[in-house]
Parts: structure tokens; C-alpha cells; sequence
């Protein structure tokens, strides 16, 4: 691989030194040439000098005063100063203002001039490559720091889809896929909610158990997918018949089942006729066919100081739903807990 050439701008007011600088030089400079102050800053002003080797006496502006210039505005090029008088003060100004890599006297030696650029050149390369590492190491960053903010993103998409996905599959979980409705396991906490928020704030609870009367025939005359739609519309009636504040849910085949907090016997006993009328005037029609659908309801309540437990609201309730079907379905029973002692199985 070709070694890069150094840009080296000789500036001198006497025309055979740039002539002989051009000559010596050339083979492993790009070597430039000005015979001003004011024709060297064109050059800066064209294009990138490595290097400029500038003579100290010259009209209009001295080598002392172009090399502070460069110093200023072209600060990466490399100066060197050349004089025919060793005069200290001259040398000071140099190193001091113009912050000279190096200067000579005239007449130079060639080997010494040569050593000299050589010197300078090295120099002039490593600060070029280390700038272009450098270059290379902040693009490196850059392009890092975008694929980490990237994969950043990426990654907070992911998790929040499957956040979603988690929220969606815990929904299905605790979701009836036919009604809609929240399925037995979303009731049991519901209920235990409520019970255990009502041992911190005493206050009445009603459950209800529901279950569609002669269920069995429904299915039979109008098969099981004639059986699912009045369970459909079924669930949207009951709804249409509790307050914001119930819970209604499907816990298992024609039952259901309704939480009502704050409601007490006789709030309870108004809960259960408005949902036994509601479904009872419900038209409910299958393919064409009107489906007579009544329900019976089994409610237990517990008074605001009564102590309840979940299983226990549950055996009433069951022990209530199951004297309303033996008493002729289509009708409510409420009991209370006060009224009805229960063991827990051991």
C-alpha cells in the first residue's frame, strides 16, 4: 500500500529557494509554494496543509506573525520556522507565538531539513490517523448507542406485548368464552373479596345463586347450540337487572352466580324478584322459535353483624336455591345467616 504524501507549504519571498525546496522536496512531499504571507493564507483557504515551512523575513507580515495566523485558524497543520539570523528574541517569538514544531537557519543542510520534515511528517500522520481513529471510535459509539436505544425499544415493545398478552391470557383465565361473563374461579374472588373487605368495614353481603329452570328440556328441543344462545341472552338479562356495584358471573352449566354487597334481606328480597321477573318477561327466541325461560334464585344474606364466611354464603345460598326448586321453581328464597347455623367440614 502506497504510504500517504504530507501537504507541505514552503513560503518564501525569493523565488530560487522555492524553486530548489520544490525540487528537493518533491518526491516525498506534495509540496506547495507561496512567495507571501497573503498567498500562503490563500492557500489555507483552498485546501488542507499538512505542513508549511515559512521563512522569517518577509515584507508585509513576518513568518513569526503567518505562523500565530496558522496557529489560530489551521491549528492541526505542523509550523516550522527557517531564518537567517539566530537573534534569541526571534527564536522566542517563534516558540511562544506561533508554537513552532521546530525552526531552522539559512542556509539549511539538506540532511538536517530533510530529518526535519521527516520529523514533522511522522508527526503530522499520527495526529491525522489518530484523529481518524478517533473519527472511527465516535461513529463505533454512535452506531452502538443506536442499536442499544434500538434494542432498547425493541425490548420495551416486547415486554409490553407481552404484558398485553399476560393481561389478555389472565382475562381468558377468569373469563366464561360463552357468556362473557367472569367464570366461576374470576366469582370466588370477587366473593372472597368482599367477605374479607366487609370484616374491615362491617356492612351488609348478599350471594346469589341462579340457575335456569328445566334447562335439560331446553337443550333437548333445541339441541346444544339452541341451549348456549339462551344462555347468551340469558347472562345479558341478568345483567340488565343488577346494579353497578353486583357482581354476576357463570359459574358452571345454568348456574349463576351473584354478588351483592351492601344489601341486606330486604334488598336482597327486592334483587332477587327484579331478576326473576326481568328473565321471566324476557323474550328469548332460537332460530324463530320463542323459548320460554324461567329461573330459580337462592339469595343468602348476611346482616351487617353478622359474621360470613365465603363457603358459608355459598351452603346457604345452595340450601336456599334448592328449596325454591322444590317449591315450584320460578320463584326466590332468601335466608339469612343468622337463621341458618353451619358447620364446616373437618
Amino acid at each position: 500500500m502506497t504510504k500517504p504524501k504530507c501537504s507541505l507549504l514552503v513560503v518564501d519571498d525569493e523565488p530560487y529557494i522555492l524553486n530548489t525546496l520544490s525540487s528537493l522536496l518533491g518526491s516525498e512531499f506534495e509540496v506547495l509554494t507561496a512567495d507571501s504571507a497573503a498567498a500562503a493564507q490563500d492557500q489555507f483557504a483552498c485546501r488542507q496543509v499538512d505542513i508549511i515551512l515559512t521563512d522569517q523575513r518577509m515584507p508585509h507580515m513576518t513568518g513569526v506573525q503567518l505562523l500565530e495566523w496558522v496557529r489560530r485558524n489551521y491549528p492541526k497543520a505542523i509550523r516550522l520556522l527557517m531564518t537567517g539570523f539566530a537573534e534569541l528574541d526571534e527564536a522566542v517569538q517563534a516558540i511562544n507565538r506561533g508554537e513552532i514544531f521546530r525552526y531552522l537557519f539559512k542556509p539549511w543542510r539538506t540532511d538536517e531539513l530533510v530529518q526535519v520534515l521527516h520529523q514533522a511528517a511522522h508527526t503530522s500522520l499520527l495526529e491525522r490517523s489518530h484523529e481518524d481513529l478517533l473519527e472511527k471510535l465516535r461513529r463505533l459509539n454512535l452506531q452502538l448507542e443506536e442499536r442499544v436505544q434500538q434494542r432498547t425499544r425493541e425490548l420495551e415493545d416486547a415486554n409490553h406485548e407481552l404484558m398485553q398478552k399476560n393481561k389478555m391470557l389472565e382475562k381468558l383465565a377468569l373469563t366464561d368464552p360463552l357468556t362473557g361473563l367472569p367464570n366461576r374461579r374470576a366469582m370466588d374472588r370477587l366473593a372472597e373479596r368482599e367477605v374479607r373487605r366487609r370484616d374491615r368495614y362491617p356492612s351488609p353481603l348478599s350471594l346469589g345463586l341462579i340457575d335456569a329452570d328445566h334447562f335439560k328440556k331446553i337443550n333437548e328441543v333445541h339441541l346444544l347450540s339452541g341451549g348456549d344462545q339462551v344462555l347468551v341472552d340469558m347472562g345479558k338479562s341478568l345483567m340488565s337487572s343488577l346494579r353497578t356495584v353486583d357482581f354476576l358471573g357463570r359459574i358452571g352449566g345454568e348456574e349463576f352466580l351473584v354478588v351483592a354487597p351492601e344489601t341486606n334481606l330486604a334488598g336482597a328480597s327486592s334483587l332477587g324478584e327484579r331478576i326473576r321477573s326481568t328473565v321471566e318477561g324476557q323474550l328469548f327466541t332460537y332460530k324463530h322459535a320463542i323459548i320460554k325461560v324461567t329461573v330459580s334464585i337462592g339469595i343468602a344474606v348476611a346482616e351487617a353483624g353478622t359474621p360470613a364466611e365465603y363457603e358459608q354464603l355459598k351452603h346457604v345460598a345452595a340450601a336456599a336455591l334448592g328449596e325454591a326448586k322444590y317449591a315450584g321453581r320460578n320463584r326466590c328464597v332468601l335466608h339469612s345467616l343468622a337463621n341458618c347455623p353451619f358447620e364446616q367440614a373437618g
